[in-house]
């Protein structure tokens, strides 16, 4: 404290990590590695989840964790992963965002790609 009483300025220095910035670059890469697992890809905006027999992909839905699919009454299934992705499946019929896409085959993927519905084949 007597230095600064007499004017002098404190010396500060940078912190160095011994190996360049390898450790800052593993923390990264950790931190990201975590956000992507097989049902939520956080770098590709895409999530997945099997709803009623039938796998649902939904892209453009950056979420760290998207809520999973809910039973909607005794033969339906409702998955909201994204404000703007609601995918509804009652009776093998598929609505996404209140709009039907007819009924389903057994098995049948969705991919629900910037608001475009795909049916796939099982």
């Amino acid at each position: 404290m007597a230095g600064r009483e007499r004017g002098e300025e404190r010396e500060t220095r940078a912190i160095r990590w011994p190996g360049g910035a390898a450790p800052g670059a593993a923390v990264l890469a950790a931190l990201l590695a975590s956000a992507c697992t097989r049902s939520n890809n956080l770098l590709l905006g895409r999530v997945r989840a099997e709803v009623g027999g039938h796998a649902v992909v939904v892209t453009d839905c950056y979420r760290l964790r998207a809520p999973g699919p809910e039973s909607d009454g005794p033969a339906g299934y409702r998955y909201a992963p994204c404000k703007d992705a609601v995918v509804s499946i009652r009776a093998d019929t598929l609505t996404v965002n209140g709009r039907s896409y007819g009924r389903l085959a057994p098995g049948a993927g969705v991919l629900v790609d910037h608001g475009e519905v795909s049916v796939g084949t099982p």
